[in-house]
């Protein structure tokens, strides 16, 4: 009898767990998985190299040191009448000490640009992660910014707006560099001063491409503050 009990009850057993649904046995098998699954994995994974995030943080340092002793040279020889920078958001004290911080400082910005355009381009990352990109998909995912809908659970991927403004500072930088140059050495290098349309005219190109970093700084950080786990994958990697 004994015997006969316990085979009955593993029946009945087996006939309720067979019964269970789909999903009730996929939460419960879950429950007993280790912690090495799937998605655990993946907050493992590393998502900006350690080489992508030296020089994200020395590019934002060089950017934001030249910015500032630029606004100081601006303010020494106005492009625009009424336009100058206060004081406290200048770096230099006077004409002098700008130019010393901006010059010491665009070394820095050129070659770690250089570096990392060339790493992103030799390792693959920048045809991986940038292109392909389209006018339409621009327009689909910038729709779903502004109505708040536009998706950000994987950090890995982009999507068309952040290729766009990626790409668009690449291409900003070197305009800040080369037009920079134009106005540091008009003499040595007429060619590139022509096809800035005068000396006077690099000075102009300068200070848009610089508005235009400016403004692409402001939006990152607007950005990060609304998704602080991007700020975490690029100080850490994942």
């Amino acid at each position: 009898m004994g015997e006969q009990g316990t085979i009955r009850r593993k029946n009945k057993f087996l006939m309720r767990w067979n019964t269970c649904p789909p999903a009730m046995f996929t939460s419960v098998t879950r429950s007993f998985l280790p912690a090495t699954n799937h998605e655990a994995a993946l907050s493992y994974t590393t998502i900006q190299p350690a080489w992508v995030r030296i020089a994200h943080w020395v590019n934002a340092l060089a950017v934001v040191l030249m910015v500032m002793s630029g606004w100081q040279i601006y303010d020494a020889s106005p492009i625009f009448a009424g336009l100058q920078f206060p004081s406290a958001i200048t770096l230099g004290g006077w004409l002098g000490g700008a130019l010393q911080w901006h010059f010491a400082v665009m070394w820095l910005l050129v070659v770690n640009f250089l570096v990392y355009v060339g790493l992103n381009i030799v390792s693959g990352r920048l045809r991986r992660k940038l292109l392909p990109v389209s006018i339409g998909s621009i327009a689909k995912d910038l729709t779903a910014a502004l109505r708040g809908k536009l998706e950000h659970e994987d950090l890995s991927r982009y999507n068309a707006v952040q290729k766009f403004a990626y790409l668009v500072v690449i291409v900003d930088i070197a305009l800040v560099i080369l037009s920079g140059l134009a106005i540091w050495k008009s003499v040595q290098f007429p060619l590139l001063r022509t096809l800035m349309g005068g000396y006077d005219n690099a000075r102009v190109v300068h200070f848009v491409a610089m508005s235009v970093l400016v403004a692409f700084f402001v939006v990152h950080i607007a950005m990060v503050a609304l998704v602080p786990r991007s700020l975490l994958v690029m100080i850490r990697g994942r």
